[in-house]
């Protein structure tokens, strides 16, 4: 068990804890929510040791082991695999024992050292990790590609893929969801649903937090506050407390006003002087309450566009993509990632754009907000079309060395040399109000972007771009660094918001309440999806078995016997069984491949068992899944008698 009693912690001079009581039991899985700054990452870097407590008894059991996300970026060249099998430290003692014991040459010592590598799990540890790799979306292609040759989202894929890899009892998870697509989403939550241990979660996915807790504890003025339930319960019981406790300082303060009003009548009169002053005493004793201090929720709107031109684009047998490198050699064509689009947006409709990542999404978007030039093709745009374009990566639209007020004023004067005037004066005083509707205030208006946390920087990109009072979003991701309540404030805007959305989130309650129509991007194209984001969780599923399928067909084909060759002249053993060793290779590499499918479709099922059905769909859900386990579990015991033919034949050759 997990105990705070009457602590208090602090980062520099401020209070986050103040003598706040809890106790989490082994096994709950805990929503940790609160404002941006109330502490949350703070009382996580107190139970992993980096921070202690000023006053008051903190404890963790000693026994427990500690998995949690590392924060920095990755920089190594071994292999996405290698990276994420050194995750178990388990295995990495284990394996560290059996070195000391070989060099110990002690019998008994390497008897039992190897029997803790097994123990430890060393003959499934490759597959464990590739399959934790694989459901984070990652390719086959890509197992042993090095760590560095990825991106930096996908590298924090991986260094999160490290953590599950890693055995524990309790489990710290810090916004894991930030650099996934839906598609992983779904994966991660399956997987987290299995996990035995004690999980605290930081995150400001709705859906995803009703999900995977069922214990939400709230950080606010100190005070850590328990609630049973995950956060959609959590928000029910919260608003009913408030309640009660509005009505309650509303019914102490009508009881103060009638005691002082008594007060201050008869307090003069020698008749009632005794009454008067028991009624000082009364409002002396009376413990006050504190009135309900509306910490007034961030909020804004977009403005109506002063057009709407119909249609806002026209898209014809257009080709996006990647011009080659500045060091390609002349004539190189360029990548081309989405081919043969011709669509039509037009004005007020509402568009999610679906599909796993490296489809091509964000590609699309680029090239409609003019970051990419079209490949192929062209994209005409309606007259007097404004597009607002929030990138996925905030920096790609800033500059860390420049302040608020700099990129506003660079904003202004940009708008106007362009021919517009923007959605206000471009006087620095009324910049400097603009951007305090946006909670830039006082000195932040001169503070480096560069030192501002991600989610003050998602705020100023959206104050950039209300400013320019667009008719089209371009809306890539906008939600990975906003709180809970500045995606409400999101959502809400957008709703009323008059002109176009194209939207890529992989937050569902977002796409849910913003999207009236999907876009579907995927093998090379773009089509429309007829059907909501559950229907795309079941698309998801038919198409892990659809793959899964042709995996095993073509298994079959190069298993089917070929019309015989001359024989060979008489070789050395060494390329026999080289050829065999690459055949088994083969073998083993398309049972990676159904394996990970496998795994998509198991972790579909278990998600959808997650959710509402009838008795009758719980049922046959639950046969399908228990289905899919048998497969798999056949599946790498054929992976693993493969592996040690190979090892033989290796050791042989």
């Amino acid at each position: 068990m997990i105990i705070l009693k009457n602590l208090s912690l602090r980062r520099s001079a401020k209070v986050l804890l103040d003598n706040a009581s809890v106790s989490i039991n082994p096994g709950e899985r805990v929503g940790l929510v609160g404002r941006n700054g109330a502490g949350k990452s703070s009382l996580f870097a107190l139970l992993n040791g980096t921070l202690h407590e000023d006053k008051g008894d903190f404890s963790v059991p000693s026994q427990w082991r500690m998995a949690q996300v590392a924060q920095d970026m990755p920089e190594t060249s071994e292999s996405a695999t290698d990276f994420v099998i050194a995750g178990d430290t388990a295995l990495a003692e284990a394996q560290a024992e059996v070195t000391a014991a070989e060099e110990s040459d002690d019998g008994e010592r390497m008897a039992h050292a190897y029997m803790a590598l097994h123990d430890a799990g060393a003959h499934d540890a490759e597959s464990r990790a590739q399959s934790l790799i694989l459901g984070l979306g990652f390719q086959v292609r890509e197992l042993n590609q090095p760590v560095n040759s990825f991106s930096g989202g996908w590298r924090m894929r991986l260094q999160l893929a490290r953590a599950l890899m890693c055995p524990s009892e309790l489990m710290l998870l810090d916004e894991p969801t930030n650099h996934l697509d839906l598609d992983a989403l779904v994966w991660l939550e399956a997987w987290l649903k299995k996990y035995p241990g004690t999980m605290l979660v930081i995150s400001h996915d709705r859906e995803f937090l009703d999900a995977v807790t069922n214990v939400t504890l709230h950080i606010e003025h100190g005070q850590l506050t328990r609630y049973g339930g995950n956060y959609s319960s959590f928000e029910d019981m919260h608003a009913e407390q408030l309640a009660l406790h509005q009505a309650a300082f509303s019914k102490q303060q009508d009881k103060i006003a009638h005691l002082q009003d008594f007060i201050n009548r008869f307090k003069a009169k020698a008749s009632k002087a005794k009454q008067a002053q028991s009624r000082v005493k009364a409002l002396d004793r009376m413990e006050r309450l504190a009135p309900l201090l509306a910490n007034a929720d961030f909020t804004f709107e977009f403005k109506e566009p002063q057009n709407l031109p119909n249609p806002m684009l026209s898209i014809d047998n257009a080709s996006f993509g990647y011009p080659p490198p500045a060091d390609a050699p002349p004539g190189t064509p360029s990548t081309v990632i989405v081919r043969g689009v011709s669509k039509s947006v037009f004005a007020g409709q509402r568009i999610g754009i679906l599909g796993a990542n490296g489809q091509g999404k964000s590609t699309l978007v680029k090239t409609v907000a003019r970051t990419l030039a079209v490949v192929e093709g062209e994209v005409l745009e309606g007259r007097g079309l404004n597009i607002g374009y929030f990138a996925q990566q905030e920096l790609d639209v800033l500059r860390p060395a420049d302040t608020p007020l700099e990129h506003m004023i660079r904003l202004a004067r940009d708008t106007i040399a362009n021919g517009g005037a923007g959605q206000f004066s471009s006087r620095e005083q009324d910049l400097r109000t603009f951007l305090g509707t946006f909670n830039f205030n006082g000195d932040m208006v001169k503070q480096a972007v560069g030192t501002m946390s991600g989610g003050e920087k998602a705020r100023l990109v959206l104050c950039m771009i209300v400013w320019q009072r667009p008719n089209l979003l371009l809306l890539d991701e906008p939600t990975n660094h906003l709180d809970l309540a500045t995606r409400e404030a999101l959502a809400m805007a957008l709703n009323e918001f008059e002109g176009t959305v194209m939207l890529v989130s992989h937050d569902r309650a977002l796409l849910r309440s913003v999207c009236d129509e999907f876009w579907m991007v995927s093998k090379g194209g773009v089509e429309p999806f007829d059907g909501d984001l559950d229907d795309y969780q079941r698309y998801l599923l038919d198409e892990s078995k659809r793959l899964r399928e042709e995996i095993k067909q073509a298994g079959k084909v190069a298993d089917a016997p070929v019309a015989k060759a001359e024989p060979a002249p008489v070789a050395a053993k060494k390329p026999v069984a080289s050829g065999k060793v690459k055949s088994l290779k083969q073998k083993q590499e398309r049972l990676d491949k159904s394996m990970a499918a496998l795994q998509v479709e198991k972790a579909a099922f278990e998600a959808r068992l997650g959710g509402t059905l009838s008795v009758e769909e719980i049922t046959e859900t639950g046969k399908q899944l228990q289905h899919v386990i048998d497969e798999l579990a056949i599946e790498e015991g054929e992976w693993l008698v493969l592996a040690g033919e190979i090892e033989g034949l290796e050791a042989g050759v």
